[in-house]
């Protein structure tokens, strides 16, 4: 398939129904994926810098490119990046990496208003989703924009506040809506009538609503985030720690 296919039929899943985009962070995970009939996927941010040794958040910008292309070159299914916070400030380095990273081939990407410890001033931030509006649409009007408030992350959890950004991004471009770490299920269905008919995307979470319910509540898709990085390097942890004892 053409990047143009994969992301004519990724932003097609949105408009009805509901389903779940894993996110490996590696092409054995990805192979996986694919032979479990999952119908598209999204990278991870903290699955890949773990595998390479680092923290979330610490890898460059060509580093992510590089994953992402090696990504889309191996599949046919539509790849979501997480393109953490565009690696720029300014709107306009925002959309120059954008663009960098619709030339990799991907379906979608998502920017964060996550800045440091905090988020990004409301202004910037909607100028930021924007850019990236605006980038997207000079290489592939149908790659999907995914507009995230990180502020449940943080800490900051009024979620007036988090629902009133999640709408200036709908309205500044984005198609699809993310807040992760949202869990009460009153929270998301404001989310999700605050942004109708734009889709949303929710992180599934061990205390969170699973995905039968999030459906119910109207999500149209949830993902996995860091979960089956974690879920490896646990096990990882727990066989080397055995082996280390002497148990194995």
């Amino acid at each position: 398939m053409t990047p143009t296919e994969r992301r004519t039929t990724f932003r097609e899943m949105h408009r009805a129904g509901f389903f779940v985009v894993p996110n490996p962070w590696d092409l054995g995970g990805l192979r996986r994926l694919e032979a479990m009939g999952f119908r598209a996927v999204a990278s991870t941010s903290a699955g890949l810098a773990w595998s390479l040794g680092q923290e979330d958040r610490s890898l460059s910008r060509d580093q992510v490119l590089d994953h992402l292309r090696t990504l889309c070159q191996a599949t046919d299914l539509p790849v979501n990046a997480d393109f953490e916070s565009g690696f720029a400030v300014r709107p306009d380095e925002v959309a120059a990496n954008v663009r960098l990273a619709a030339d990799a081939g991907v379906a979608g990407l998502s920017i964060e208003d996550q800045d440091g410890d905090g988020l990004f001033d409301a202004s910037l931030a909607i100028e930021r989703i924007a850019a990236a509006r605006e980038a997207i649409d000079g290489v592939d009007p149908q790659a999907v924009l995914v507009g995230r408030c990180e502020g449940f992350l943080i800490g900051s959890t009024d979620i007036g506040a988090i629902v009133d950004r999640l709408v200036a991004y709908a309205e500044a471009g984005a198609d699809c809506l993310y807040a992760p770490g949202v869990r009460e299920p009153a929270h998301i269905d404001a989310i999700v009538r605050a942004v109708a008919p734009k889709p949303v995307n929710v992180l599934l979470m061990s205390d969170g609503p699973p995905p039968a319910e999030l459906a119910a509540l109207g999500v149209r898709r949830a993902s996995t985030g860091s979960a089956l990085a974690r879920a490896a390097w646990d096990a990882f942890d727990l066989a080397a720690g055995e082996l280390a004892a002497g148990d194995w």
